[in-house]
């Protein structure tokens, strides 16, 4: 008999071009075994190895955009270069061989740079304001015009990369503190410019970037847009705090071209406000009408705190899912810490999930 889980998460879904077998999603997690920038075989393997499991849809770890400022890390794979590109060419080709497919994730990380940190030290970090994401003033470079048009340009061109090279659609990275996120949150953008000021109009950078993109890429290319309330430093931090301010901040990008929002939480089931149970992705479909990715702790009975976690009953998803609360659920530590997972879901083997650790986070495989 069919598990009740399989039945809700064995359901096709159409995004754009793509329609995928199921409801399950791979979420991004940086892993920063590509030396260079340059994804190499192995990762090519661990993808693939994923999408034959029965993975839906694959978003890749955040890739940084062509830009000296975009990273911080020699060994996370960036999404320009000849051999950079090369080597995702051949990670998407692994993943449609497996019977899977794949969106990169495209990354700027703005004021969380280090000075003299790779792959670019001469590059300084910027932001809408140059502060840090604890407010410190003077580690930074603020943002002009000029900089602001060249970092459009970077995330249009691996836009339009992606496309070219074989990928299913992109993700644009707008979570987490990082810089489009950087222009989000009233905390790190000061500006008294068209780009700051009130939550439509710190939404200004992040719509121009998804309007660029879309100039380039097919009208049925899936464009998500990852999103959050908390950031690397602040738990508790909120971009919205009632779903007013959230339209406010979610309207224009829809309005700009975005397929579907992908809502970072640290708990996929937890309610977004008070007043109401819906979770953040819930009210994003709500709100916008545009689909949903609802990610957070699924399949574990921990948070991203913890250094493990055993797996947990996947009852609340499913029935969010057979409300159709969201469309898609992407599942991270529960896919590094075992691979099968998504066949294990479908087949109703729900108890034998390998257990979560560390060390799933240090190899690849």
């Amino acid at each position: 008999m069919t598990s009740p889980a399989a039945q809700v998460l064995s359901r096709p879904f159409t995004l754009g071009r793509l329609t995928v077998p199921n409801r399950i999603v791979m979420s991004p997690m940086t892993r920063s075994f590509s030396p260079g920038g340059i994804p190499g075989e192995d990762v090519a393997a661990y993808y693939a190895r994923r999408a034959a499991a029965g993975v839906g849809l694959i978003i890749t770890e955040g890739t940084y955009v062509d830009h000296p400022s975009a990273g911080l890390d020699a060994a996370v794979p960036r999404f320009h270069g000849e051999e950079q590109l090369a080597g995702w060419s051949r990670v998407a080709d692994a993943v449609h061989a497996a019977g899977g497919y794949i969106v990169p994730q495209l990354w700027h990380t703005g004021m969380v740079r280090e000075p003299g940190q790779p792959p670019f030290p001469d590059a300084p970090a910027m932001g809408p304001s140059g502060l840090t994401l604890t407010g410190e003033e003077g580690r930074g470079h603020i943002m002009t015009r000029r900089d602001i048009d060249d970092v459009i340009g970077a995330f249009t061109q691996a836009a339009s990369d992606a496309e070219r090279i074989g990928f299913d659609g992109i993700e644009i990275h707008g979570a987490h503190g990082y810089l489009i996120d950087q222009f989000l949150w009233a905390h790190t953008n000061r500006r008294t410019d068209e780009y700051g000021g009130d939550a439509i109009q710190r939404t200004r950078f992040a719509a121009e970037v998804v309007e660029a993109v879309r100039e380039v890429v097919s009208a049925d290319f899936p464009v998500i847009f990852r999103f959050s309330q908390w950031k690397a430093t602040d738990f508790e931090a909120r971009l919205a705090s009632s779903p007013d301010q959230l339209l406010a901040v979610l309207a224009p990008l829809a309005d700009a071209g975005v397929s579907a929002f992908h809502a970072s939480t640290r708990r996929y089931w937890e309610p977004a406000f008070e007043g109401s149970g819906l979770s953040l992705a819930a009210w994003a479909k709500k709100l916008t009408g545009k689909a949903t990715v609802a990610v957070g702790s699924v399949g574990l009975n921990a948070d991203l705190l913890a250094g493990s976690a055993t797996a947990a009953g996947l009852e609340p998803l499913v029935e969010r899912m057979a409300r159709d609360e969201f469309d898609l659920v992407a599942v991270g530590r529960a896919l590094l810490a075992d691979p099968e997972w998504a066949r294990k879901v479908l087949a109703g083997q729900v108890d034998d999930f390998v257990p979560f650790t560390r060390e799933a986070e240090k190899t690849l495989f």
